[in-house]
């Protein structure tokens, strides 16, 4: 019998469910249907976030459910991020609160700083001139505040690099619970991922699948030879196999899709494994970070002047 890997547990107690619905790029209209189709085949970790401009939505979606007796709330693993305009301390517990307000919770799982990067208060897009330097240690304090006040019920990190995460550790009375980063075969983050584990911290990987939904992101993930290869043997799809190389690597994933097949498709992943003699052949996969942050770098304006210096290194 395979095992399940049905969850995984947080630094704070808390488990988190070990496959979640993605909704970035979700569309308005086709989001809500995603997550009623998502919970209704057993999903029970929510991936959202302001920047998505879509929680209104899921928050629909959420009330019907509970009101329907479909899931109750404490069933359900919500996690939402924080946007780079709102890091200034006295605007963190705005966002948390506008966010719950749409999503029409009292508090989210899970509550993450985006990105490493800040941009003026009202900045709307990814013009470099709203760039400007982050405080992460006064951004990280008003997150501490919001796990104490319980309406953050873990807080964590995204796209944060070994170093930054290791720059935060050092300052944190909370530790993050989470770093949620780009993870798939074709870019296993092999030294963050080691980090995180000494520390205590929860690896959860967006884009499993590569991203192909992205129009432009040139992803072949779904296309390796050894993932091909992999799901012919085990007679599962390639997407399938990358999902379930995920949470045989320790971490949780967040495949996203708004068709229906394909939902109920990704979360078929507990029953059935990835053998050792195949699982090994992932580590010969050649690595390249498919999102690289261009937004949040420039020449003269903000932080960060090169790609290199937001992962420092890390690409």
């Amino acid at each position: 019998m395979a095992n399940e890997i049905l969850h995984f547990e947080l630094n704070t107690g808390a488990k988190i469910p070990s496959v979640g619905l993605g909704t970035w790029q979700s569309e308005p209209g086709l989001v809500g249907q995603a997550v009623e189709a998502a919970i209704k085949s057993g999903y029970r970790h929510i991936d959202c976030a302001r920047a998505y401009n879509n929680e209104k939505e899921i928050g629909l979606v959420l009330k019907k459910l509970f009101d329907d007796g479909v899931v109750k709330r404490e069933e359900l693993f919500i996690t939402s991020k924080l946007w780079c305009n709102d890091h200034a301390p006295e605007d963190v517990l705005a966002a948390l609160d506008k966010t719950l307000e749409e999503l029409q919770l009292g508090y989210v799982d899970l509550f993450l700083i985006h990105w490493p990067a800040r941009m003026k208060k009202g900045a709307v897009g990814f013009l470099p001139e709203n760039l400007i330097a982050t405080d992460i240690p006064s951004t990280w304090k008003a997150m501490e505040s919001l796990y104490d006040s319980g309406k953050a019920r873990a807080i964590g990190v995204s796209n944060f690099s070994t170093k930054k995460l290791g720059d935060l550790l050092d300052i944190a009375r909370i530790p993050p619970a989470v770093n949620q980063v780009e993870c798939h075969p074709s870019w296993q983050q092999a030294k963050l991922r080691e980090f995180c584990k000494s520390k205590g911290i929860h690896l959860t990987g967006y884009s499993p699948l590569g991203s192909p939904g992205s129009t432009w992101l040139k992803s072949e993930v779904l296309k390796h030879p050894v993932l091909v290869a992999t799901a012919e043997k085990l007679g599962k799809t390639a997407a399938q196999v990358a999902i379930r190389w995920g949470l045989q690597m320790g971490h949780s994933v967040l495949p996203k899709s708004t068709t229906e097949s394909r939902i109920k498709e990704n979360f078929d992943v507990f029953s059935w494994s990835i053998p050792n003699d195949l699982f090994v052949k992932f580590s010969e996969i050649e690595q390249a970070r498919l999102l690289k942050g261009t937004g949040f770098v420039h020449e003269t304006l903000g932080q960060y002047k090169t790609v290199e210096e937001l992962w420092d290194g890390e690409i």
